[in-house]
């Protein structure tokens, strides 16, 4: 190694105590839907209204791979006549929810890195949804670890915004302006989340994971990932949307409606993003001289399990097992930026020193992040 290369020296993984299996979840919606159509009963019948149609927990494993997931309030989530998660407000003076969680997963990481506070230099929070505009979560987080010195900032790619964050990360130590760099995904993707719309109301769960990312010559964990290349790739695309914003206050007849909240066109984002997604892995690797057997392990974006699938076969050139490309989502469900994340930090210990993988993640956008790494020790 050289004085330039950087490594993943820990990684951290907090997950709400809380879950909702799928036929926790079907009940509640589908006593929704008996409401809604009770309710809607004359203008369904006039034309005016469609009947909604209920859900299964067959329908919703087949369709997507999930059987579960973590959330912070199960209890408003699954009330028919809420459908969302209850999470109270906090006073200024309280730490908030979304650095409270990034704070959990970032002292596990630095345990797993053996390093402490004192030895960031920065904090990155990377997610798909800040919980507001101003101060940054990461300023926030950054006191509440009790840093004092370096600096932080937040940051938005959606799905990508581990993948990003870890190039982002990794620039800044290349360049000299950190030592050692923390980013992490404090996920509260319930919040977002249309637990009325059958489509998609079984897809997130909530989660916050935690990357230590150094120079290689400054590491002292007992295992470390030397980060051989990132990759990123942007394309508008408007199938992911999710329009909330502080503008909506200004044209009272959008507040509340549907496109507040997360919707996506799932089958153009299927047929759209996976092609895309495999040509970039093939084309990082390339570039660094590695060759899709030489891939031990593929930590991919969780979901939606049949995109993992043809997206792992792209590469190889075959349908891949689940040790070379591990699926979490079964159990925590899309978690959007931490997915890859989860997959990283839960399916690696068994891997050489030698031994090398892809941590790869997509999304709204269209974005695609791609990270290569080798372990080194």
């Amino acid at each position: 190694m050289n004085q330039n290369d950087v490594v993943i020296s820990g990684t951290g993984l907090w997950t709400p105590s809380q879950s909702i299996t799928n036929e926790e979840l079907v009940i509640s919606f589908n006593a929704y839907v008996e409401r809604y159509n009770a309710e809607n009963a004359a203008a369904i019948e006039a034309g005016e209204l469609v009947s909604l149609q209920g859900s299964n927990a067959e329908f919703i494993e087949k369709a997507s791979g999930i059987k579960q997931r973590y959330v912070l309030d199960k209890e408003g989530v699954l009330d028919p006549s809420r459908l969302a998660p209850r999470i109270a407000e906090r006073p200024d003076e309280q730490i908030s929810v979304q650095a409270e969680m990034a704070v959990k997963a970032i002292h596990q990481a630095l345990e797993n890195a053996g390093r402490s506070v004192s030895d960031v230099d920065a904090i990155l929070v990377a997610c798909s949804n800040m919980q507001r505009a101003y101060p940054a979560v990461s300023v926030e987080v950054q006191h509440y670890l009790g840093m004092e010195r370096g600096w932080a900032y937040d940051m938005n790619v959606a799905c990508s915004s581990a993948t990003f964050g870890i190039q982002a990360g990794v620039d800044a130590i290349r360049n000299g302006s950190a030592k050692c760099v923390v980013m992490v995904n404090p996920e509260i993707c319930s919040a977002h989340l249309a637990w009325q719309d059958r489509d998609c109301h079984f897809i997130f769960g909530d989660v916050a994971t935690a990357v230590v990312l150094e120079r290689a010559e400054d590491a002292v964990s007992a295992e470390q990932w030397q980060v051989l290349g990132t990759r990123l790739q942007t394309k508008f695309s408007s199938n992911i949307r999710n329009n909330f914003g502080f503008l909506n206050r200004c044209d009272e007849s959008g507040v509340g409606a549907r496109d507040k909240l997360f919707r996506q066109e799932g089958r153009k984002v299927f047929k759209e993003v996976c092609p895309m997604v495999a040509e970039q892995i093939l084309d990082h690797i390339g570039s660094l001289s590695i060759t899709p057997e030489q891939l031990s392990r593929m930590w991919l974006h969780q979901a939606n399990l049949s995109m993992n699938e043809l997206i792992a076969k792209r590469v190889l050139g075959r349908p891949a097992d689940r040790v070379e490309a591990p699926v979490i989502l079964d159990e925590y469900a899309n978690t959007s930026s931490a997915g890859s994340i989860i997959a990283f930090h839960k399916h690696r210990q068994d891997l050489a020193v030698g031994d090398q993988g892809v941590i790869c993640s997509f999304g709204a956008g269209y974005s695609i992040g791609s990270v290569i790494v080798r372990r080194s020790r």
